[in-house]
């Protein structure tokens, strides 16, 4: 079964050169605005080629609704070359930045490249090891040099989160919404308690810092 992409961009010009180049290879569903694509992520798709600046809803908006029901990579396409564009592209939750505009070639070596890491990540052993830590997310375990780490039921999810999104910066809120869901009856000063104890429980047998503030946007592994 071929693999599925969702491109969405509401110049029509721009989709249907993309969903012709990727039609090769992949089956492609296609969106002209955000609302659209709202209901075309219904259909599962393996990778999300989505533009920000769209009348409606824009692309950071799409994003941060769907972030937290779809794992898929979501690459973002856009203009905009500020840093802070970036950051905040990163921060509603997308895996990469495209700028427009783009070489198809190279757009192309990049969903190859999202898509084999995310093969990856799905047939991987439940055992991940980071240096002296190692994770064992089928058993809900952690060790550090042979050392049990007694971690709360939300404390190793907000670790499964982080860990397996190496890298990747996830603000207080999408953290929240992830694991507490958007019905939670707290709100997401909580995870900076939960955060605190983990480093603590961690700093009793490492001096590494496995969870690293990125100051103004949130958390990311450091592996």
């Amino acid at each position: 079964m071929r693999q599925k992409l969702l491109i969405v961009d509401d110049e029509k010009g721009i989709v249907d050169t993309m969903a012709k180049y990727f039609g090769r290879q992949y089956e492609v569903l296609t969106a002209y605005h955000g609302e659209e694509a709202l209901q075309k992520v219904a259909a599962s798709p393996d990778l999300i080629l989505l533009d920000i600046n769209m009348p409606g809803l824009d692309g950071l908006t799409v994003c941060r609704e769907i972030r937290q029901f779809v794992g898929c990579p979501i690459l973002f396409l856009t203009a905009r070359i500020e840093s802070l564009d970036k950051i905040e592209g990163f921060r509603a939750g997308a895996d990469d930045y495209i700028v427009k505009p783009f070489d198809l070639d190279e757009l192309g070596a990049r969903v190859e490249a999202h898509l084999r890491r995310e093969q990856r990540r799905q047939g991987s052993v439940t055992v991940r090891f980071f240096g002296e830590l190692a994770i064992d997310y089928a058993a809900r375990t952690a060790t550090i040099n042979g050392e049990s780490i007694v971690l709360s039921k939300r404390e190793f999810d907000i670790v499964e989160l982080l860990s397996l999104n190496a890298g990747q910066v996830f603000d207080r809120e999408r953290i929240y919404e992830t694991i507490w869901g958007i019905d939670g009856e707290g709100n997401s000063d909580t995870i900076m308690e939960h955060i605190r104890k983990i480093r603590a429980k961690f700093a009793v047998y490492t001096l590494h810092s496995y969870i690293e503030t990125v100051w103004g946007c949130g958390y990311k592994w450091n592996s």
